[in-house]
């Protein structure tokens, strides 16, 4: 069985439908929860799941503390699931093509540093977009610069706020994020990635 370490620095929405998701799936199971915010509501949602978590400072990331603890769970995918902090380069190198991201927006448009949450559907109201979607991507030294593995696509027109757009947009993570993880580990599938 494949192993998942999601890193989350919220409320957790994303990371609690993964967990629920590869609960009682023969091919994943997420063995823990990396956090650097220890009031985030992420850290709850997977004491509740039974799922253990591993709170950390930011200056840890790049220590190998971070490395090791995930050498322990012996991670076979890493999933940033609302994870604000840059993902260091040592761990990046350590598991090439392993670490993925969900991005609120049709990447490349509005990625990048400082673009995330309600930074991102403000902007996409603000430039009057038709659409947006949601961005799965590999995780590479550079903010939303990696390999695209997913891509889809809502309409927004009926959207006269970001709030809205925010939740539409979370209703295509919630629906797409945990089936993209299962077909990435899922060796029975022959990749086209």
């Amino acid at each position: 069985m494949k192993k998942i370490v999601v890193f989350a620095s919220g409320s957790g929405t994303n990371t609690e439908n993964i967990i629920l998701y590869f609960s009682n799936n023969p091919i994943a199971k997420v063995v823990a929860v990396f956090c650097n915010n220890p009031q985030a509501k992420v850290l709850e949602k997977a004491n509740k799941l039974n799922v253990p978590t591993t709170i950390f400072a930011k200056d840890d990331l790049n220590t190998t503390k971070i490395s090791e603890k995930l050498h322990y769970y012996q991670a076979d995918l890493i999933v940033l699931a609302g994870f604000l902090l840059k993902f260091p380069a040592a761990i990046i190198k350590a598991y090439p093509h392993k670490i993925i991201n969900i991005h609120p927006a049709l990447l490349p448009k509005y990625g990048g540093k400082g673009m995330y949450g309600m930074h991102v559907h403000q902007a996409v109201l603000d430039n009057k977009e038709a659409t947006t979607g949601i961005s799965i991507h590999y995780v590479n030294e550079h903010y939303d610069e990696g390999g695209l593995i997913f891509q889809k696509n809502i309409a927004i027109d009926d959207c006269a706020s970001a709030e809205a757009i925010a939740a539409k947009i979370h209703q295509l993570e919630l629906a797409n994020f945990p089936q993209v993880i299962e077909r990435l580990l899922d060796d029975s599938i022959v990749q086209e990635i």
